[in-house]
């Protein structure tokens, strides 16, 4: 069910709470589709940086090579925020007065802390790498398919809500520029300067900054919000919390407009591998009834638990084969 539903859609998202093998599955998903022809891109905004290790190939915010025809990269959370506060600063720092650079720094290593800001970050790399990857340069896309490996569920959730919010604030943001710029305009007329044209140069540096972030985060949101291109897979485990942050997190994303595609049980016990186990299927069997009680609508798929760990492309071929 997994694989149909890759097959069927151009960006495939993987979302749960931490620990519960969402890297696992994008491998797996990943390499799949990879094998069935089509060109493939899985990216992971995980810090835990294990899709990596998943592959013992390094890894980094750049594409990589993993097997043929497919590629990976991670979104390295830090490095993110600390290359577009960089970024701020030089845009800044070449508007304002050079005794101010002090203030600006100082007031970037601020930002650095601020709520939001890891969240706004990420969020335009990853809006820069699915744009890139899916719609491409002359109408050429790099890739047929993106996977998504996304950090455990409350950052998806707040990361899934901001291309749109995002997009209407720089909106807004681009039309007082509007009216600023037309103030400048009268004012240059009265009286031309070199002042005057520099000003007029920052706010032409500035207006392009905004507009490629609005672009990009506008074309994030227009593929999330299309259920005929993305889909959003969530991956849990049989247990009493992870069924309730399930919920959660179906509400949230349905909200946003994003389409939930699949829920996927991960590792589900045995039920002929002693009593232990079998006991332990029995209230996992509990948990998944309120499941599909509470969405009967969404498919679900249960994978089982392997009696190895899941590592390389073999492993990842092997747990494909299981019925993903």
């Amino acid at each position: 069910m997994l694989l149909n539903l890759a097959a069927r859609r151009r960006l495939l998202l993987l979302g749960g709470k931490g620990g519960v093998g969402k890297t696992t599955l994008a491998g797996a998903v990943s390499l799949a589709q990879a094998r069935q022809g089509r060109r493939t891109l899985v990216v992971s905004t995980d810090p835990a940086h294990s899709l990596g290790h998943l592959f013992d190939v390094p890894l980094g915010d750049r594409p990589a090579a993993l097997a043929p025809g497919l590629d990976g990269l991670e979104i390295d959370p830090d490095a993110t925020v600390a290359r577009h506060l960089e970024d701020a600063g030089t845009m800044l720092r070449s508007m304002m007065p050079a005794h101010l650079a002090g203030a600006v720094d100082a007031h970037l290593e601020l930002a650095r802390s601020s709520p939001g800001t890891h969240e706004a970050a990420v969020l335009d790399r990853l809006a820069a790498v699915v744009t890139g990857a899916l719609e491409g340069g002359h109408g050429t896309p790099a890739y047929d398919l993106v996977v998504v490996d996304t950090a455990p569920s409350g950052h998806t959730a707040r990361l899934l809500s901001l291309p749109e919010s995002m997009t209407l604030w720089m909106d807004a943001l681009l039309q007082r520029r509007d009216r600023s710029e037309r103030f400048g305009e009268l004012v240059s007329a009265l009286g031309p300067s070199a002042a005057a044209s520099g000003r007029a140069a920052r706010d032409a540096q500035i207006r392009e900054v905004i507009t490629r972030r609005r672009d990009r985060l506008s074309g994030l949101h227009r593929i999330l919000t299309d259920p005929r291109s993305c889909s959003f897979a969530i991956v849990l485990n049989a247990e009493r919390l992870a069924v309730l942050e399930t919920g959660e997190l179906h509400a949230q994303l349905s909200a946003e407009g994003v389409d939930v595609g699949a829920l996927v049980v991960n590792r589900r016990s045995p039920a002929d591998q002693g009593p232990q186990l079998a006991a332990r299927r029995e209230r996992e069997e509990v948990h998944l009834a309120a499941l599909r009680t509470a969405l009967p609508q969404v498919p679900l798929l249960e994978v089982p638990h392997l009696e190895r760990d899941v590592l390389g492309t073999e492993g990842l071929e092997a747990l494909a084969a299981h019925g993903l």
